[in-house]
Order: structure tokens, then sequence, then C-alpha cells
């Protein structure tokens, strides 16, 4: 049963790389079902997180919220955090709670330094380039974040990290091309 649980978490994971709520609430929920009969309090509370997440970005906000916060509540006292605080930025982002969910890829970040976990590091810096845009900030914090997720993606040689930080980077300038009249579009380079 633990390998399934691992199994079903590393599905959940794919399943929020590829931006698949309704996979990602269906793998999740089977998660939970499994390590509430199993007595799995981890994958119980990383069931919990990504559910809240499917839950968020599918409109249910305040519900999506909750159950993030309340699986990182369970996760606290049991692991690391930074994947579910990520989760929860977006999920604030996507409630116009915007500079809560900067402040949250901060503290993300600083767990992440602190107990030495890298693998949502790309991730972190993208959504944060995705907040800072949204919030109008400083174009040089706005690339800095953008490059900073692409450089560590690739670093880490994780194409589908580096694909996605780069579409997102590349939706960037052709938005600001766009706004700013230029009638050609050139792709700044990290």
């Amino acid at each position: 049963m633990p390998a399934l649980a691992n199994a079903l978490n590393w599905a959940v994971i794919l399943g929020y790389f590829e931006r698949n709520p309704v996979e990602v609430e269906r793998l999740a929920s089977d998660l939970i079902e499994l390590s509430t009969r199993h007595h799995f309090a981890y994958w119980l509370a990383i069931g919990t997180i990504y559910r809240g997440w499917a839950r968020s970005t599918s409109g249910d906000l305040a519900a999506g919220i909750a159950s993030i916060e309340d699986g990182m509540e369970q996760f606290r006292t049991i692991g690391s955090r930074t994947g579910g605080m990520l989760l929860r930025a977006e999920a604030l982002h996507l409630s116009d709670r915007t500079l809560e969910a900067i402040e949250a890829t901060r503290e993300a970040e600083a767990l992440a330094e602190r107990q030495e976990e890298r693998w949502w590091s790309a991730e972190l810096h993208r959504l944060r380039g995705v907040f800072l845009t949204a919030i109008g900030a400083d174009e040089v914090q706005i690339e800095a974040a953008f490059c900073a997720a692409i450089r560590i993606a690739r670093e880490q040689k994780s194409i589908s990290l580096a694909t996605r930080a780069e579409a997102t980077y590349g939706e960037y300038r052709r938005q600001k091309a766009s706004a700013s009249g230029e009638s050609g579009f050139r792709l700044s380079l990290c």
C-alpha cells in the first residue's frame, strides 16, 4: 500500500505540472482515501493539499485555500511544506490576493533554503514572476524571477519545468510588446 500511495503521489504531481485540475482532484481523492484507510499521515497531507489546489483552480477558491491550509497544518508536524506553500500562493493569486501570494513565495523560498529542498525552486521563481507581473512590479524584478526559473530548471535538467518557465516568460514578453505597441517581438535571453 505505501508503494501505491507513492505512485498516486507522483501521478498527482504530474497532473499538477500538466495543469489538469480534474485529474489532480481525482488522483488526490484516491490518495486521500487510501491514506485514510491505511493511516498514512504523510500522503494524506499531500493529497489534501493537491485537492485544495485542484478545487481553487477550478473556481472553488475558498474551499480550495481552506483545504490547502488544512493539508499544510497536517504536514507541519511530519514533513516539508514548500510545495504546499506554493500551491497556496497560486490559490491566493487566483483569489485576487496577489500580495499575499508573493509573501507566500518568500516564505516558501526561505523554507526551501533552510531545508535544502530545491526541487520546487524553478516553479517558485516562475510563480513569483507571474505574481509580480499581476501587480505591475518593476520589469527588472519580473525578468529576474522568470530568468531564475529558467536557469534553475535547466540546471536541474528538468525539460518540462524549463519549457513551462520559458512559455510563461514568452507570454509575458508578448503581452509587454503588445501593450507598448512594438511591432517586432524579440524574446530577451536569460
